[in-house]
């Protein structure tokens, strides 16, 4: 007695912003016309005093969704459920969806993933929260999609679907049955269909489909619009609405070719996702702040000896020790002296945070654009844990499955353009960090020693670019020096490695 009575309190208070007074004498509904309504509407069913007159008042909610952080709507209508996308990470608005790994009428178990979307941080699987099956897909590959806006619908069982309390509908919006009525009435047809149709201003409720049971195929919505006279050329907008990735990989010999049979030479455009977009942000971020560039060369035939050392005395199998280990932790032994290099500026209050961790960022080119992931606690790590871990760093970024730990909360960057080419680079710093290096590659180069004599040498240039309001040129040659002489006598850097 006392715990039910402690549960109709609760309740009470969690809904009590709903019960408002009755400004006429209404008749007052039953316990049991009360229990029969929040059971069949929200699940939320309790008793309330026989003898009180309010009226009780509460926003329509059929088929809408409340998104919350944990990924699934909680509201719903005969079985059908609105499967929002979650929020992947901190200060995440918007993701790309890249691809399904389902289709309309799959069965889907619990946890069993849905599709694949990137934001501006990571790429990211979303799984199901329900078993059930998919009823409608909404969004395609390419679409970008705000947090907590619908990807598809389930059709689940009732019991899967939680409890639902009167607190959270306080600001619910009525469903907007406008955006929903290009998919009702039974048309059988995909996302991209659907889509294709959506563009051109199309209702497919309109479009006689020639597919199996009725479906309504692209090419049924290219020949409506071309019948209608929305376009004129139908493969004209069929090679416009070609998938973004198709467009990326295409072979240049199969467009020079198309290129002539047609005569002429068309634009493409080309929208940018995921990583690149994050490139045009933070760059033009970036390029507000004050920069200058020091740079040194360095003598790098010791580092080529201890590289080939290390590789003669591997004993693990698919494991290639390159020159990038090793600069690595020379860079975190140089950090140590020069704290202010590894450091990041705080424009809004004016302050330098010196970072206690060594999280060296690796510059990666990727099919998806340029990422950063970073190696965290270099300071802390062996020469053979750098190597191991920044192979898994570089075959994680060819995946497109970096996570957003991987390419978070990085202290200062390497930019090895010497493995692609040319001598040296001049960088733009990666904000938060105040300092960003680009190396050249290494090349054979003769050099005169203090007697005279010629001599060949392995020379890498290096380029540091600095941000001009934390760093100055005194701090950044004395930390170059420091670098440059772990590198060209490793031997120190055995000595003084903890």
């Amino acid at each position: 007695m006392l715990c039910r009575r402690i549960l109709l309190i609760k309740v009470w208070n969690n809904g009590r912003r709903w019960l408002l007074p009755s400004s006429s004498l209404s008749p007052v509904p039953t316990t049991a016309d009360y229990k029969r309504h929040f059971s069949t509407h929200i699940m939320a069913a309790f008793s309330l005093p026989q003898n009180n007159q309010f009226t009780l008042k509460i926003p329509y909610m059929e088929n809408r969704c409340k998104f919350s952080s944990n990924a699934v709507a909680d509201l719903h209508t005969n079985g059908i459920v609105d499967v929002p996308l979650a929020q992947t990470g901190e200060g995440i608005a918007e993701c790309e969806l890249l691809k399904w790994f389902i289709q309309e009428g799959d069965e889907v178990e619990e946890f069993q993933p849905l599709c694949e979307v990137q934001s501006d941080k990571a790429t990211i699987e979303i799984t199901s929260r329900y078993k059930g099956r998919v009823a409608q897909v909404l969004h395609v590959p390419g679409n970008i999609v705000k947090v907590g806006e619908t990807l598809l619908k389930m059709a689940v069982e009732d019991t899967q679907v939680p409890l639902v309390t009167l607190s959270n509908l306080e600001n619910e919006k009525q469903p907007d049955t406008k955006s929903n009525k290009d998919f009702t009435g039974g048309v059988l047809s995909t996302p991209a269909v659907r889509n294709l149709a959506k563009e051109h201003g199309i209702n497919i409720n309109d479009v006689q489909g020639s597919g199996k049971d009725g479906r309504v195929l692209k090419e049924d919505v290219l020949k409506y619009a071309t019948q209608e006279g929305i376009i004129k050329d139908p493969l004209v907008t069929a090679t416009a609405t070609a998938d973004l990735g198709q467009l990326f990989h295409r072979e240049k010999s199969s467009l020079l070719e198309s290129a002539q049979v047609s005569g002429h030479y068309e634009d493409t455009i080309v929208p940018l996702r995921g990583f690149q977009r994050t490139m045009v942000k933070t760059m033009s971020m970036a390029a507000k702040v004050p920069h200058f560039h020091y740079v040194e060369e360095i003598d790098c035939d010791a580092l080529a000896e201890l590289k080939a050392s290390f590789q003669t005395n591997n004993l693990e199998p698919g494991l290639k020790f390159t020159f990038l280990p090793v600069l690595i932790k020379s860079l975190s032994m140089a950090l140590s002296k020069y704290p202010m290099v590894n450091s990041c500026f705080n424009e809004e209050s004016v302050e330098v945070i010196l970072r206690g961790s060594h999280n060296i960022g690796i510059a990666m080119a990727t099919p998806n654009g340029l990422v950063v992931p970073n190696i965290k606690n270099v300071q802390s790590l062996s020469i053979l844990e750098i190597t191991k871990e920044l192979s898994r760093l570089q075959q994680l970024s060819l995946d497109n499955k970096l996570s957003p730990a991987d390419i978070s909360g990085g202290t200062i960057t390497l930019s090895n353009i010497g493995a692609i080419g040319g001598k040296f680079g001049a960088p733009i710093v990666n904000l938060p960090e105040v300092a960003i290096i680009a190396m050249g590659r290494i090349q054979k180069l003769p050099r005169v020693a203090d007697d005279g004599d010629v001599y060949s040498a392995s020379i890498m240039t290096v380029n540091i670019g600095a941000d001009h309001r934390v760093l100055d040129g005194a701090i950044v040659a004395r930390f170059c020096n420091e670098w440059k002489r772990f590198i060209e006598k490793p031997e120190l850097l055995m000595l003084h490695m903890k």
